[in-house]
């Protein structure tokens, strides 16, 4: 089943088109697997500790705390210490987080090819929040992993 939605998206875009039915968690679950998959070899491996957990929405006090309001929302999150902001007495931590939000990007993808490359994007971001590099690093690596350029492995970014 769908419906015609009109309105914003969270990137400030004008959106009409057909809402999509939703997709179970095990769905969704296998999509965020897929984009991890499409993640540069080199960043996959060198990532420890760290938890990619999914969740249906972003909480109103998460929304409310990142100054978030509709009709935007929040795609994910990484919750954790930064590889740059370790230092040598960092150890016996809790896994680091990233939190993919499964509502947030049903509402923001036509169908399931758009949805993993929605779900990629996100992980992208939150990964290299992981890696501590800053907001313009990140959008380096998500403009060449859109280009389909290579890293040194051979991976497409």
């Amino acid at each position: 089943m769908t419906a015609t939605i009109s309105g914003w998206s969270s990137r400030g875009r004008a959106t009409t088109r057909l809402r999509r039915d939703r997709v179970t968690r095990k769905e969704f679950e296998q999509h965020v697997a897929e984009a991890l998959r499409s993640i540069p070899r080199r960043f996959r491996n060198a990532m420890k500790n760290i938890a990619i957990v999914v969740e249906d929405e972003p909480s109103a006090e998460l929304l409310d705390e990142m100054e978030i309001e509709p009709p935007d929302t929040l795609l994910g999150l990484y919750q954790g210490t930064p590889l740059t902001e370790r230092h040598w007495g960092y150890g016996n931590a809790l896994p680091d987080r990233v939190l993919i939000f499964q509502g947030p990007h049903e509402r923001e993808s036509d169908d399931d090819d758009d949805l993993v490359v929605a779900i990629a994007e996100t992980l992208i971001h939150e990964i290299g929040h992981y890696f501590g590099m800053s907001e313009e690093q990140i959008e380096e690596i998500e403009e060449k992993y859109w280009r389909g350029e290579d890293d040194e492995d051979g991976d497409a970014l």
